[in-house]
């Protein structure tokens, strides 16, 4: 075999690689688990934080935001664990990444009201990080923090990655 015949093959089973890495990096697997997932951790950060701070001034308005959150965060960890396991089942899923996308879902535009959602996210990361509150973090509360920006960062990036690898081929 030449060795231009092998570095054609190679270069073919590693554009072939690198094609079937950027259909998980585009699947909905790969935006529950790396961006729906660390979403649903920060709102129950917040909500947690939430409560810390009802206790702190005897506030049942922060207090029931507190529980909203977390009950918030919990559908939306759930459905993003779910879309997640339909995704790789090979399958359809019947609900979409979070509770926002799905009443986008019932007014017809679910990818705007994901949209929504993201900013929402964001947002609550902002007001975490710019309120100070980050610093009210406990124990495995700080890890849960790290772990959720770690992934959702380091997702980002590798679908970025994989994208431009891409394109030059």
């Amino acid at each position: 075999m030449s060795c231009e015949l092998r570095q054609d093959r190679a270069g073919s089973a590693g554009r072939s690689g690198l094609a079937s890495l950027s259909g998980f990096l585009a699947s909905p697997a790969f935006s529950a688990l790396t961006v729906g997932v660390p979403f649903a951790v920060f709102k129950m950060l917040l909500g947690l934080l939430c409560l810390r701070m009802a206790a702190e001034n005897a506030s049942d308005f922060q207090a029931a935001l507190g529980w909203l959150a977390i009950a918030w965060a919990a559908a939306d960890l759930m459905m993003n664990l779910v879309r997640a396991a339909f995704s790789l089942a090979g399958k359809d899923s019947p609900i979409e990444f979070c509770l926002i996308a799905q009443a986008g879902r019932l007014a017809g535009r679910p990818r705007l009201f994901l949209a929504l959602d993201t900013a929402v996210s964001f947002g609550i990361i902002c007001l975490v990080l710019w309120s100070g509150w980050i610093r009210r973090l406990e124990g495995a509360e700080v890890y849960l923090w790290y772990a959720a920006t770690t992934v959702n960062l380091m997702g980002f990036a590798l679908l970025n990655l994989v994208l431009e690898l891409m394109r030059r081929e």
